[in-house]
């Protein structure tokens, strides 16, 4: 399964860190959606007893689970564990989405560590559990099985990709009846109240390491402007806050091996570059034969990315300024819509309104820039993947954004993309401008862009980052026993 960045996450730094000789596995539910005649499962826990209230066998009763397992034969054998349940898992057709996901992730929470629990086959040293979804374990190892012989000793890790996400409702309106603190007994699974309860912040408060996705993202959660609400909590907890830089599949993304775009090349032979420029004006029905400025944007059509801001300035500039634009993505209907009626009046911007992978990759190998005014973004993904294909990013200076494109400077000819910082119209338009100028000295562009596909974000560096916070996990947990 793979939705968005986290997806992607879960395939490549398991993989990453198993190269360095850490035994990692996998553990998500077995959804609906999965192929069992393609991915080959065995059963390996059988009618597993997972626990619906706070104590362990206690008299609120118990769910019942299979535990399966798949053998990756592309990936070295690399192990997932698939938790089974036939009410939560396989009668939904969507990973998520559904009033009772509070319910479906704890059950997951639950079930992985009664499976660790009784399972003898294999004991963790540390569980890494994210977003949201996973923010129980923390708070159930702490508590519910703070006496374990077996559970108490694994340390915690909770990965927030994104804080803005912190559960089934809305965390900046909720009232004092509500509201979760966090350190309240956790409800039996299942019951409707546990819909209130806020799993991102029992997450943050009991785990023994937090970490998040980019370094610059870690500074700005502990800020009432990113801090969703969770700022002074995750100050108080500052030493134990850490942000690592995701990496990208290079495998899976090289202009030199990439079987979906025509012209395969590397910094060396830009030339060839080019003719993917020419393939994505025809498939996007732009004009031919000339060399104008291309601009794409590949995800998500959210507030989140800056559409607010793009929307101010765009009619402007397509007024003033011979460019073209290519969008590929889906999300809210007033962006969507904008864009449709933008299509109709200008001949020069195109887009596809939803998402197609193939279509992206076209837009790295293609366009000059990729587009990223983001209000606020974790990590992001794209503009790693757009620099390995040459396509520069002209980009917010926020979380992941700013700890991977460094600004163009002209006169030291540093830099990987274009930056700016306020998050404002006037900000965007400038910097655009800037990029636009710029193209128009090939051999200045040129450097941008060997520059940006030079730079490294390969999983290797960051899995050793997160070994090392694996390592700092098991200390701080051994050192809270002794407390």
């Amino acid at each position: 399964m793979k939705v968005g960045g986290l997806g992607e996450v879960m395939y490549s730094l398991p993989k990453a860190l198993r190269e360095l000789g850490h035994d990692v596995r996998v553990m998500i539910p077995k959804y609906s959606t999965i192929d069992s005649a393609k991915f080959s499962m065995s059963m390996i826990e059988e009618s597993l007893f997972v626990p619906i209230g706070e104590n362990a066998g206690g008299p609120e009763g118990h769910m019942i689970c299979n535990v399966k397992k798949f053998l990756d034969p592309d990936n070295g054998q690399a192990v997932t564990y698939l938790l089974e349940n036939e009410e939560y898992y396989e009668q939904r057709g969507s990973v998520y989405g559904y009033d009772n996901d509070p319910t479906r992730w704890a059950l997951l929470s639950r079930g992985a560590l009664e499976f660790i629990r009784v399972n003898n086959e294999w004991r963790p040293d540390v569980i890494v559990s994210s977003e949201w979804q996973g923010g129980l374990i923390p708070n159930y190892i702490k508590t519910v099985y703070k006496d374990d012989p077996v559970l108490s000793k694994i340390a915690t890790v909770f990965s927030i990709h994104n804080l803005y996400f912190q559960g089934m409702f809305d965390h900046r309106f909720i009232s004092e009846m509500d509201y979760d603190d966090g350190q309240s007994e956790i409800r039996p699974i299942g019951d409707p109240l546990m819909s209130k309860m806020n799993f991102m912040r029992r997450g943050i408060r009991y785990a023994d390491i937090i970490n998040t996705v980019s370094p610059n993202y870690a500074r700005e959660i502990t800020t009432p402007e990113y801090g969703e609400l969770l700022d002074t909590l995750l100050q108080e907890r500052r030493s134990h806050l850490f942000g690592i830089l995701n990496g990208i599949n290079y495998d899976a993304y090289n202009p030199e091996t990439d079987s979906h775009i025509s012209f395969k090349y590397n910094a060396k032979n830009l030339k060839e570059r080019y003719k993917n420029k020419e393939i994505l004006r025809k498939k996007f029905n732009l004009p031919d034969g000339n060399d104008k400025f291309i601009i794409g944007m590949v995800g998500r059509l959210y507030e989140q990315k800056g559409f607010d801001i793009l929307m101010e300035v765009i009619e402007p500039m397509l007024n003033n300024i011979d460019f073209e634009m290519v969008i590929v993505g889906a999300g809210d209907s007033k962006y969507m819509s904008f864009l449709s009626e933008l299509e109709k009046k200008y001949p020069n911007i195109k887009a596809h309104l939803s998402f197609d992978a193939i279509l992206a990759r076209l837009i790295f190998a293609g366009a000059d820039a990729l587009l990223m005014p983001s209000k606020f973004e974790p990590c992001g993904l794209s503009q790693m993947e757009a620099m390995r294909y040459g396509a520069v990013p002209i980009v917010r200076k926020t979380g992941g954004l700013a700890d991977s494109v460094e600004d163009y400077d002209p006169l030291k000819q540093t830099g990987t993309g274009f930056v700016f910082e306020k998050f404002d119209k006037y900000a965007l338009f400038g910097t655009l401008i800037r990029a636009i100028e710029t193209y128009k000295y090939p051999k200045l562009w040129e450097g941008i862009q060997k520059r940006a596909m030079s730079a490294n974000f390969s999983w290797s560096a960051s899995a050793k980052e997160y070994a090392e916070i694996f390592k700092k996990a098991i200390d701080f947990n051994l050192q809270s026993k002794k407390i």
